[in-house]
């Protein structure tokens, strides 16, 4: 059975929030490894085919296969990369942050991108006194449209996704989730691949075929029939007996000349009793039932009002 391990780069737990990320994995009985990776900042999900307590700890690495990849981003790096993508001048731009050699599909992830970006706007008066400024200028460099645009360049371009949070907390709910999925995918690949035997051998599962000649059409209108509630096979026989087909029995109902004649149409039937009991009828209920269920129009009409 496979296992799924979040890895995590020294530099991440540099972060002040990454504690929440930590206990949220713990509590989630996960088993973090910390390593260098080829990113400081990121999140690596690796899956291990063979049971860990039967594999040691050190042929790990060759049993692994890296199944994702997210990368955490400062709000400045984000957005200096924003504003590579979104120039106008010149060749484009290649997607900056990612690797070529990278073997998984990488995500992204940028924590307190809005928040960053609120605090990069000078006041009015800030403004006026720092025009000429070159730090001002930065921050003014790029904006949630430019930031918008590079979300869908990125998406057309590289098919890549990019995760704007505004907290820790928040990242982690992402984690958790991705984790998650991740460890139940070879249960559901499994699940998804086997055939249920039930459904393609038995007579009742591929239910009463009807020929071209009308052959079987008797057998499910029984069928049918005893789909109603309170309804004996002794019942469905009489009926069938006397109106071997629903058209039969619907051109008999539009036949009658009242409504209570319809109703009642099936109410007089015989029914076959069994050794020692005493004959009956269909009876006045299930002959109302099967009247408006064969003439009625309406798709919210209450047929058995004993249930």
């Amino acid at each position: 059975m496979a296992e799924v391990r979040p890895e995590r780069a020294s530099r991440v737990l540099e972060d002040t929030g990454a504690d929440v990320l930590m206990e949220a994995l713990g509590a989630l009985g996960c088993e973090c490894r910390i390593e260098p990776q080829r990113r400081a900042r990121s999140l690596r999900w690796s899956g291990v085919r063979h049971d860990p307590c039967s594999v040691a700890p050190e042929v790990w690495s060759t049993e692994e296969q890296e199944l994702l990849l997210l990368l955490l981003l400062e709000p400045e790096e984000f957005l200096q990369g924003t504003a590579q993508l979104t120039q106008t001048e010149g060749p484009p731009c290649p997607v900056p942050w990612i690797s070529p050699e990278s073997p998984a599909h990488p995500h992204l992830a940028v924590i307190g991108l809005d928040a960053h970006l609120w605090s990069c706007q000078p006041s009015a008066q800030g403004m006026q006194q720092l025009q000429n400024s070159e730090v001002v200028q930065a921050k003014e460099a790029v904006s949630w449209p430019d930031v918008e645009e590079a979300l869908v360049l990125l998406q057309l371009r590289a098919d890549l996704d990019v995760l704007l949070v505004a907290s820790w907390q928040e990242l982690t709910q992402h984690v958790c989730a991705y984790t998650k999925a991740l460890t139940q995918l070879p249960s559901k690949q499994c699940w998804d691949s086997q055939a249920f035997s039930f459904c393609t051998a038995g007579r009742w599962a591929a239910g009463q075929q009807v020929a071209r000649d009308g052959s079987g059409l008797r057998g499910v209108w029984w069928r049918q029939i005893r789909q109603f509630n309170r309804v004996s096979p002794a019942v469905a026989d009489a009926i069938v007996t006397a109106f071997p087909s629903p058209r039969l029995l619907q051109q008999a109902l539009m036949a009658c000349s009242t409504e209570q004649e319809r109703l009642g149409l099936l109410a007089d039937l015989p029914v076959e009793a069994s050794k020692g009991r005493q004959s009956r009828r269909v009876g006045p209920d299930l002959s109302r039932r099967i009247c408006l269920f064969l003439t009625t129009t309406s798709p919210d009409l209450l047929l058995d009002l004993g249930s």
